[in-house]
């Protein structure tokens, strides 16, 4: 099921510029012993977050525990697609989270290293940002 926000301050949001600057919040793995952190700032869609989700859970096969970092918490407005230009900003699409470099999104624990590496990797496909794998005493980008 899409993760969405149950209530939002203001339904539109501008898209609002990157600041150019690595994260530091979230950077380290907190939960798990291995995590899934973002080499480069970009937006992940619930869809995405959802499809990693899936990959990482069939992967482990009811083994361990995922912790999901990021929430979706930004509403992408959409025109249609005959719609001329003007008339307004278009409808609430979906929603995404927005990430900057060095952000932990995904964390694992209680299986070994080996299906760790193969869950994450099964998730970094379904992402559109470049990430790396990363353990717990690892504290590099």
């Amino acid at each position: 099921m899409l993760t969405m926000p149950r209530k939002v301050k203001h339904r539109k949001v501008q898209r609002g510029g990157w600041s150019g600057s690595p994260a530091t919040r979230g950077t380290k793995v907190s939960f798990g012993s291995y995590g899934l952190k973002t080499l480069e700032e970009g937006l992940i869609s619930a869809r995405q977050i959802e499809a990693a989700r899936r990959a990482m859970t069939r992967s482990i096969q009811r083994g361990g525990k995922v912790w999901i970092r990021i929430f979706p918490d930004k509403p992408i407005t959409k025109k249609g697609e005959q719609t001329p230009m003007g008339k307004g900003k278009g409808s609430v699409d979906h929603f995404a989270a927005k990430v900057r470099a060095g952000r932990v999104l995904f964390e694992l624990d209680g299986i070994p290293k080996t299906a760790a590496v193969e869950a994450m990797r099964l998730a970094a496909h379904k992402l559109a940002v470049k990430t790396k794998f990363v353990e717990r005493h690892s504290s590099s980008l």
